[in-house]
């Protein structure tokens, strides 16, 4: 059943890295959560490449297939692009990413303005430079994939994926509440490339043409039937088990201060599904959970010390949990 769909993959990630130089396991997890029907957010650093990332992984997805059919449907209001990039300013408004309702006095009609949120794939960049309205904006949508305006709402068509991208350090940020953070399946860092990778970085982006032919490798539709599929993983229950007491671990440790909800257990099964079905498999071991567990958790928690990262807690966590269920004699 997974083989066809690890094939696939590969092709993505390799025509991906035709272009970006991204870690394998990073940019497998981001379409891992993508099939999933989660949303990724990517910290770091100015310059590291979070905007090529998105840019190329939009690119390498035929959208015509999603947006054919909707357009088929008759309804305009739900009309998709297949992608769009909304950068974040400090200025921004809801309306300006939701979209608003225009009054047209010469036909006396009202009439939807549809913002940048509707499109099958799309890139929030620097969103922690929006103001906490504007980030707000985000909730009803990355949670229900459907937005209302004035009372009445628009569904967002599959598939729907959001690349938030976030700047570590700067002027004029304002920080995701955890409530905001918690509904982003994964939260990654790219960091700074090796000696060898940025050489390889000026050499292939220092020349203008370094986007000319490049091509879409698989079909939004693929992605729809993905989805569908990653619900036929299995997921032992010894390993729900591990994964639940991971997740209840955070709400006794003594450094943290807000735990995970069960809504982080949620994503993280599921997240680990597709990370499954990804890799040709149709179960989840535990060594996904574990391999995930820090990066789809670390941003749905915060630590009573600020100095101390939610990575090393978390590390500290997947430590001191048994692997093996206790058994009832």
């Amino acid at each position: 059943m997974s083989s066809p769909v690890k094939q696939s993959i590969e092709l993505l990630i390799n025509n991906i890295q035709r272009l970006i130089s991204v870690d394998t396991k990073k940019l497998e997890y981001i379409i891992a959560a993508q099939i999933a029907g989660g949303h990724v957010i990517l910290a770091d650093s100015h310059g590291v490449g979070k905007t090529s990332l998105a840019r190329a992984l939009a690119q390498s997805i035929r959208w015509e297939d999603t947006a054919g059919k909707s357009r088929k449907s008759g309804d305009s209001e739900t009309v998709m692009d297949g992608f769009s990039r909304i950068q974040c300013t400090v200025d921004l408004l809801p309306q300006d990413i939701l979209g608003y309702n225009r009054f047209l006095s010469s036909s006396s009609e009202v009439f939807f303005n549809k913002g940048p949120i509707f499109a099958h794939f799309v890139l929030c960049d620097e969103i922690n430079l929006l103001t906490p309205k504007t980030q707000g904006s985000f909730f009803q949508v990355m949670e229900e994939q459907s937005v209302t305006i004035e009372g009445k709402s628009y569904r967002l068509q599959d598939p729907f994926f959001i690349i938030a991208t976030m700047n570590l350090k700067g002027v004029h940020l304002f920080p995701l509440p955890v409530p905001q953070l918690d509904r982003f399946m994964i939260r990654l860092s790219l960091g700074y490339p090796d000696e060898a990778a940025e050489t390889e970085i000026i050499n292939r982006h220092g020349k203008i043409d370094a986007w000319d032919n490049f091509q879409s490798v698989i079909g939004s539709a693929d992605l729809i039937k993905w989805k569908k599929q990653v619900d036929e993983i299995q997921m032992h229950p010894d390993v729900t088990a591990y994964l639940v007491n991971c997740v209840r671990q955070t709400r006794i440790h003594g450094d943290i201060e807000i735990p995970a909800s069960p809504r982080a257990g949620v994503r993280i099964s599921r997240l680990a599904r597709s990370l499954a079905l990804c890799r040709g498999m149709d179960y989840v071991p535990i060594d996904i959970i574990k391999e995930v567990f820090i990066h789809a958790m670390a941003h749905r928690i915060v630590t009573r010390d600020p100095s101390i990262p939610p990575e090393t807690v978390l590390q500290n966590i997947l430590d001191s949990v048994p692997v093996e269920p206790k058994r009832n004699q």
